[in-house]
């Protein structure tokens, strides 16, 4: 009984996650789609053609959100790993570390627009540069949250140990402390991508409606009423974090059972 029960529970939350990229994948075949359908009386890959072609611009904007989340989480993580360790060891890290929320207290439209004058009077606004540094300051602050809790005692033993043996400072970063951090490495990347890859506020104000991220698209064509486009640009935004979460289910499993 609680192994049907279970196996119930399972698939009703399966089908519960799933049903918005069925109903999207779906609607961005569509070409008509009238009421009271149940489905589309009209099913066309024209829309997918046009998306691989590069023809219409979610291309553009799928490809510009990739390599800029990419961007932001790379920096953010390397950036906030190496900083954290630095907080870890100062003797106010208590003080610094809480000044790395300050960025998460704000709504970050309100917070873009604090930091919009300073991004004007260095000419950043519509610009990617300026998405890019404005993203990095959310992410960057996370990833050093996020990256704090690995400097423990059991990671500063090693440190010791390994440069106790002869190591220098950067062999015991790149071979003893960069393995050792490897998940919470992997964690934060995952996290501060998602941040740039959903942040909408920041990208709008900063972007003065001339980087034209997916997240903002989607939005567009919600607003314009094109139901099939949003659906297909709605369809690429969840890709990408459901492929960070198949691979990290991966990665925990490797580590727990050491099977891929």
């Amino acid at each position: 009984m609680k192994s049907r029960f279970k196996k119930i529970l399972i698939l009703a939350t399966a089908a519960l996650y799933g049903f918005p990229f069925l109903y999207m994948g779906l609607m961005s075949f569509a070409r008509r789609w009238t009421y009271p359908s149940v489905l589309p009386d009209l099913l066309t890959i024209e829309h997918w053609r046009q998306l691989v072609v590069g023809q219409i611009e979610i291309s553009y904007s799928f490809l510009l959100s990739v390599v800029l989340s990419l961007s932001v989480a790379a920096t953010a993580t390397i950036g906030g790993f190496i900083t954290s360790k630095y907080i870890a060891e100062h003797r106010r890290s208590r003080w610094l570390l809480l000044g790395t929320y300050f960025p998460f207290i704000l709504s970050p439209v309100i917070y873009a627009a604090f930091i919009y004058y300073y991004f004007v009077w260095m000419d950043l606004t519509g610009h990617v540069a300026g998405v890019f540094i404005g993203h990095l300051l959310l992410a960057y602050p996370y990833a050093i949250i996020l990256c704090t809790g690995f400097w423990s005692r059991r990671s500063r033993k090693m440190e010791e140990v390994a440069r106790t043996l002869g190591s220098g400072p950067w062999t015991t970063f790149a071979r003893v402390l960069i393995p050792l951090a490897r998940g919470i490495l992997l964690m934060t990347f995952f996290q501060t991508f998602l941040i740039s890859w959903f942040e909408y506020g920041l990208t709008t104000l900063l972007g003065i409606g001339k980087i034209q991220t997916l997240t903002l698209l989607v939005y567009q064509f919600i607003t314009e009423a094109n139901i099939y486009y949003a659906a297909l640009s709605s369809f690429l935004l969840l890709l990408p974090p459901l492929i960070l979460l198949l691979f990290q289910r991966r990665w925990l499993l490797y580590k727990v059972k050491g099977e891929w």
